[in-house]
């Protein structure tokens, strides 16, 4: 199965310089907890989530019309591209405790977005699962993964890893 067979394919998003009060609009607006960061060509640049917006905000004190989601964007991206496997964007998603991923072109424009629901909806039971499906036992192993917490020393950093101004 292809990830352009599952993933949601009109997506709201936003621009870098778009406010932290704005992007959590959209969200509300679109009933999802992530949007794709684009620049005016289309190209994704980042992604900033609900838990972004939050962090972000209780950690600097701004206000949500003055803090920009560049200061929210990881240091690197993580993508997929239509033709891919979903199996392909599970072990993605698996390996680096994500749950969202910008589906993308080529050129790195944007094309949808595939999350750990859209895998879920077409997950099958173990013993029906075929080599090309999402098997309930992958979406497991792939869920205790992205959510194992982390070592109790580094589960409070001195300071956000991310790039909060």
């Amino acid at each position: 199965m292809k990830v352009g067979d599952i993933c949601t394919r009109t997506v709201k998003s936003c621009g870098r310089e778009t406010s932290a009060a704005d992007a959590a609009d959209r969200m509300w607006e679109a009933d999802c907890g992530a949007l794709p960061v684009v620049e005016e060509s289309g190209r994704v640049v980042g992604i900033v989530t609900d838990r972004d917006l939050c962090m972000a905000l209780a950690l600097t004190g701004q206000r949500p019309e003055d803090l920009p989601v560049r200061t929210m964007l990881p240091a690197v991206l993580h993508t997929c591209r239509l033709a891919d496997e979903v199996r392909d964007a599970l072990r993605t998603m698996r390996l680096h405790k994500i749950r969202r991923l910008p589906v993308v072109d080529g050129a790195g424009v944007l094309q949808g977005m595939l999350s750990f629901s859209d895998l879920a909806r077409v997950s099958r039971p173990d013993a029906l699962a075929g080599p090309a499906d999402i098997a309930d036992e992958d979406l497991s192993l792939a869920l205790k993964t992205i959510c194992a917490r982390k070592p109790a020393e580094a589960a409070a950093p001195a300071a956000p890893t991310t790039a909060f101004v």
